[in-house]
């Protein structure tokens, strides 16, 4: 609830959806603002950039524990779980890059993926109102604004700045292994062949592919997660009204039965998104190597 309506109202349906779809954003000056049109590069979500932040972390330390603890012996649960993991990582990148010495980089770079992209994806498996409720407090006697989103990939700032960082460890790896001037020849000689007439086309189509792959790279997540996290927001309305209502006793039933199937099918997509992106990690990485 924003502190806005707080004492006058409760807030209805759609401004609890409004109010906890709303970011925690910041201008450069670390001054509270509000984004009034669709792309805005003078301020930042805040939000988004701590929780990313603070789960990189955990996951870096989650892996740096798994690899101090390594032992030749039996390995324990966590330990067979992240080599699995690992393994799993490994023959995927064997599979679309055949280049050893890149995938001494490429390996570590796509586990780390999986493993950042599924802990901020499981930020949606946490109660809807647990932590933007406790931020409804400390926020503004903070001198921040009643505004936060935990979950950063229902972001899109945060999906295309992954998948814009995807791009630029492409466009490295073109340079080093075709060369400046064999990369630039790649640029104006593919798709439809090495001739003069056809320069201007195939230039402009290798600058539709790597647009069209960067965008879709981070929509495809973006749109999963802010749909899930919808989802979620929806099942504790019909929690909130059973809560209101004197008779609602079938919104009780099928807030906890929705609740109950969405989360289960929810564990299954944070999984799977986070897979998909990795993968694409690969196989874009992967196109960096070939030769057309």
């Amino acid at each position: 609830m924003s502190a806005e309506h707080a004492g006058a109202h409760a807030p209805t349906a759609g401004e609890y959806i409004q109010h906890h779809l709303q970011h925690l954003q910041m201008n450069f000056s670390f001054e509270g603002v509000k984004q009034t049109s669709i792309v805005d590069f003078s301020l930042f979500n805040l939000d988004s950039v701590v929780f990313s932040l603070v789960l990189g972390v955990i996951g870096c330390l989650v892996l740096w524990a798994a690899a101090r603890r390594a032992t030749s012996g039996v390995p324990g649960r966590f330990q067979a779980a992240v080599e699995i993991l690992s393994e799993m990582v490994e023959n995927q990148a064997k599979g679309v890059i055949h280049n050893a010495k890149s995938r001494k980089l490429i390996s570590p770079l796509a586990l780390t993926v999986f493993v950042w992209i599924f802990l901020m994806n499981a930020m949606d498996m946490l109660p809807v109102d647990l932590i933007p409720g406790a931020w409804h407090s400390a926020g503004p006697s903070l001198g921040f604004k009643d505004y936060l989103r935990v979950v950063p990939t229902a972001d899109l700032s945060s999906t295309l700045g992954l998948s814009c960082s995807v791009l630029l460890i492409c466009l490295i790896y073109n340079i080093k292994i075709k060369g400046l001037g064999g990369w630039a020849h790649e640029l104006i000689a593919a798709p439809f062949g090495d001739h003069w007439a056809l320069y201007p086309i195939n230039f402009l189509m290798q600058m539709i592919e790597y647009l069209a792959k960067t965008v879709s790279h981070g929509m495809r997540l973006f749109g999963n997660m802010f749909a899930g996290e919808l989802v979620f927001m929806l099942i504790a309305l019909m929690g909130g009204g059973w809560a209101l209502s004197a008779t609602g006793v079938g919104l009780a039933v099928g807030h906890i039965i929705a609740g109950t199937v969405w989360t289960l099918f929810h564990i299954l997509v944070i999984t799977l998104q986070a897979f998909i992106f990795m993968m694409l990690t690969l196989i874009y990485t992967g196109q960096a190597h070939d030769a057309h």
